[in-house]
């Protein structure tokens, strides 16, 4: 189990898993080794940002519209602030990479254990495909 102090800090992060509610498929949601950080903060602000590993090369420094599409694909990227709930950390999204993410909250039962925070169970919907997933995602303190 966690408190909300023990969360305070920046969390570099190891994987994420994505398992699909209907099939029960499980894969990487950005790909193997993702670049990722959550950060939450004292004042009750929280940050993520997570990247593939494996975004695609620009040909040129403007991305085409089509490089844009990829590379939208390829992150997640939201600031809000967050509540310490019945164990769990509540995420109120204000700002996001996709304003689909701002239209609820974000619960993620979570727990730590040392350096090691892990968010199991957080129910969302894929903002690619559109599926039912739960998401199981790792990080260690930094």
């Amino acid at each position: 189990m966690g408190s909300a102090a023990a969360l305070h800090g920046t969390w570099r992060m190891i994987s994420w898993k994505r398992k699909a509610v209907a099939s029960g498929e499980i894969s990487d949601a950005m790909g193997p080794d993702p670049v990722g950080f959550l950060s939450y903060q004292p004042d009750g602000r929280v940050m993520a940002v997570v990247v593939s590993r494996n975004r695609p090369a620009l040909k040129t420094n403007v991305p085409t519209d089509s490089e844009k599409i990829a590379l939208f694909d390829s992150m997640l990227a939201y600031a809000g602030t967050y509540t310490f709930e019945n164990g769990r950390v509540v995420h109120h999204v204000d700002a996001s990479w996709n304003p689909a993410w701002g239209i609820s909250d974000l619960i993620r039962p979570f727990s730590i254990d040392g350096d090691r925070l892990v968010i199991t169970g957080a129910p969302g919907t894929d903002p690619v495909s559109g599926e039912e997933v739960a998401y199981e995602l790792e990080f260690r303190k930094i």
